[in-house]
């Protein structure tokens, strides 16, 4: 089995972009995505909906940490976050359209929708379906290969028709969230959702690799992904189970031993 073409397991993939700070590369950036392809690396991204229903590239649900403003990014239409920059660099908050179109087919590129559990001004019917459709007009018009994943199944699901050219996968970890109860934890934890979403793959916390719940998927020979992996001893260790890394902090090799 696998469910995910080989740039996504042979090249190492850069969270949030190749972002370093220290240089003007801000996380999630069109300057940290332009370094990860110049880097021969894959691309992890972030997606958060405008108030407006627009997926925009940002990680966090409020603009706090990244930019000078505060509040949450729902907040504002996609016309204004366009034109916030982003802290310690030279670059604005983009459209996911705006950056699959600059990426092209240039980067493998794993597009992960941000879980809005208990955020009631969201749809979540519309944040996956939004998503999608962006997606899979990158993938015809540019010929962008990316691959959506998302810690909420139901995400997941509902882009049954998306289609096998554009692979779906759970991100995972061991889940003690205080919104969800002792089952549902125990559910997201043990990837109950994955055969029911439609996953293909997984993307597992380097933390807890060993868990039996990803040694079980990748005995069914599902491709296993894992997050967030900083130096090259860490690498070498989470190698031993996962397929391939995001990273970020060093510079892996390009290509899987």
């Amino acid at each position: 089995m696998s469910g995910l073409p080989a740039a996504f397991l042979e090249t190492p993939v850069a969270h949030r972009g190749l972002h370093d700070r220290s240089e003007g590369r801000i996380e999630n950036s069109r300057s940290a995505f332009e370094a990860a392809i110049s880097g021969g690396y894959g691309i992890e991204l972030d997606v958060q909906m405008s108030r407006d229903g627009v997926p925009m590239v940002f990680h966090d649900h409020d603009l706090d940490r990244l930019t000078a403003l505060s509040g949450p990014l729902r907040g504002r239409a996609s016309s204004e976050l366009c034109g916030i920059p982003l802290a310690g660099g030279h670059d604005t908050i983009e459209r996911l359209d705006t950056v699959l179109e600059l990426i092209g087919d240039r980067a493998a590129v794993l597009v992960e929708i941000k879980d809005q559990t208990g955020v009631p001004e969201i749809d979540i019917a519309d944040l996956a379906q939004l998503t999608g459709r962006v997606v899979r007009a990158a993938s015809e018009a540019h010929g962008t290969r990316a691959a959506i994943m998302s810690f909420n199944p139901a995400y997941v699901a509902a882009l049954d028709w998306l289609g096998a050219d554009l692979p779906r996968g759970l991100i995972g970890m061991v889940f003690d969230d205080p919104r969800l109860s002792a089952a549902e934890n125990a559910d997201l934890t043990g990837y109950a959702a994955f055969d029911a979403s439609g996953a293909s793959f997984i993307s597992h916390d380097r933390a807890s690799l060993d868990a039996p719940a990803v040694t079980r998927l990748k005995a069914r020979g599902v491709p296993v992904l894992t997050w967030t992996v900083r130096s090259a001893a860490e690498e070498a260790e989470a190698r031993e189970i996962a397929d391939n890394i995001t990273f970020e902090g060093y510079l892996p090799a390009r290509a899987a031993p």
